[in-house]
């Protein structure tokens, strides 16, 4: 492996116990921000202001899109409010969002009820070969001591047109896992030529340090194959799902191990079973540490992000490429400012120029988290908009459809409770 440049090791480390630790101290950090800057709004609008309950709150993940314009996503609480879920400020919800003139109308499309069917929904629906909408959810289903390991879901709408507000869609259930298999599940679904689906698993596997899972459909049901049990050497806590090549091998990041601060990885078919490579390994100094998800140029150089390090220790935007059967890593953009760049869930966007953007959760001039632009050719950054104080925390991956960029916040909005926004570079 190389690295353009090495500079000493920044000490900036986040627990690697479980997300609801890592959140909790990303929400105290957001919430001791003291900067407040004026943003400028003319490129930004709120596509939809979460207002708690029924309605939906905290969407951690971003949007998906139809062919007729109408975005899909979740979020971590609201829906349903009855037995357990009232306590949590509801289970999670399924929504639709239709455009109507200048507006946007939500539609709770499933709320999940913390039992058998799911709990805290932590990936985007993404729609499915058959035209169904499929995600997970952290916990809920079967095991882990009552709470659930997670779920994967199939959604599909009602058989009529339907002519109300509300018009719950069906929820099957395709797999509970049950710990040994992996447990709480987080990051994108995706889906090769066949039908089969990919994922990951923070915890679960044979060393509960989390998995990486093909299910295989047949005979009208699924069945799961584990890919990759995680061990400290292969990585630790896989969480922004994965991809995929023409070949059909799987390529993805683990939030730690390797040297400590994650690791990028490929996984290729090998007879009856899977072997891995080990592609990077983050040392939190200049390369980064605690990658996010992953995506692809035509080329097959890999895109991604690291939470901390860099010049700055903020966080970077790497690029990796292949050549003579290694792979080089090239950073391309060193946050500076706020308190720590990249988001722990999210992947780059490309644009048909092949220009990048994201988001950061922490980072820009108010310590609220960004959304940039790093522009092709000549590397500009671009800071497209800084979210308020107390108003932002993007997580999600950006959707760009038609030269607009759509995401989500964990914070802010009318009621402080999260939102779908839109950004026009």
């Amino acid at each position: 492996m190389s690295i353009d440049f090495v500079l000493p090791r920044t000490s900036f480390h986040f627990p690697t116990s479980g997300f609801s630790r890592r959140m909790s101290c990303l929400l105290a950090i957001a919430a001791l921000a003291l900067i407040v800057m004026p943003a400028d709004a003319q490129n930004f609008s709120i596509v939809n202001s979460f207002t708690g309950g029924t309605a939906g709150q905290g969407p951690q993940v971003g949007v998906t899109m139809d062919r007729g314009g109408n975005l899909y996503g979740t979020t971590t609480r609201g829906g349903y409010l009855g037995g357990d879920c009232q306590q949590q400020l509801g289970c999670g919800l399924v929504y639709k969002l239709t455009a109507h003139g200048s507006g946007w109308t939500l539609s709770p499309l499933y709320a999940f009820t913390g039992s058998s069917d799911g709990n805290m929904p932590l990936s985007r629906v993404v729609f499915g070969p058959d035209g169904a909408l499929y995600g997970t959810t952290q916990s809920g289903g079967i095991g882990c001591n009552g709470d659930g390991c997670g779920t994967i879901y199939r959604l599909t709408p009602p058989a009529t047109i339907c002519r109300s507000f509300s018009c719950p869609w069906t929820e099957t259930i395709i797999h509970k896992f049950n710990g040994f298999d992996g447990a709480m599940p987080s990051g994108d679904l995706v889906f090769d030529q066949s039908g089969n689906i990919y994922g990951t698993t923070q915890k679960g596997g044979m060393d509960n340090e989390g998995t990486v899972f093909q299910l295989s459909h047949s005979s009208g049901g699924w069945t799961l194959n584990t890919l990759l049990s995680c061990t400290f050497a292969s990585g630790l806590a896989p969480q922004s799902g994965v991809i995929l090549d023409q070949a059909g091998n799987v390529y993805g990041t683990t939030y730690a191990g390797g040297s400590g601060f994650g690791v990028v990885f490929e996984l290729s078919p090998s007879g009856s079973g899977w072997s891995e490579a080990i592609l990077y390994t983050f040392h939190d100094g200049a390369d980064g540490g605690y990658p996010s998800g992953l995506i692809f140029d035509a080329a097959g150089k890999l895109y991604g992000m690291t939470f901390v390090g860099g010049v700055n220790g903020r966080g970077t935007v790497f690029q990796l490429s292949p050549s003579d059967g290694s792979w080089s890593l090239l950073v391309l953009h060193s946050f500076t400012g706020g308190l720590g760049g990249g988001t722990l869930l999210a992947s780059l966007t490309f644009d048909p120029a092949g220009n990048l953007y994201g988001v950061t959760t922490n980072a820009g001039q108010n310590g609220a988290g960004n959304v940039f632009e790093l522009s092709n050719g000549d590397l500009t950054y671009t800071d497209l908009y800084d979210f308020p104080n107390g108003g932002g925390n993007p997580y999600g991956t950006l959707l760009l459809n038609n030269g607009t960029l759509y995401g989500t916040t964990l914070l802010g909005g009318m009621d402080g409770l999260g939102t779908v926004f839109a950004v026009t570079p």
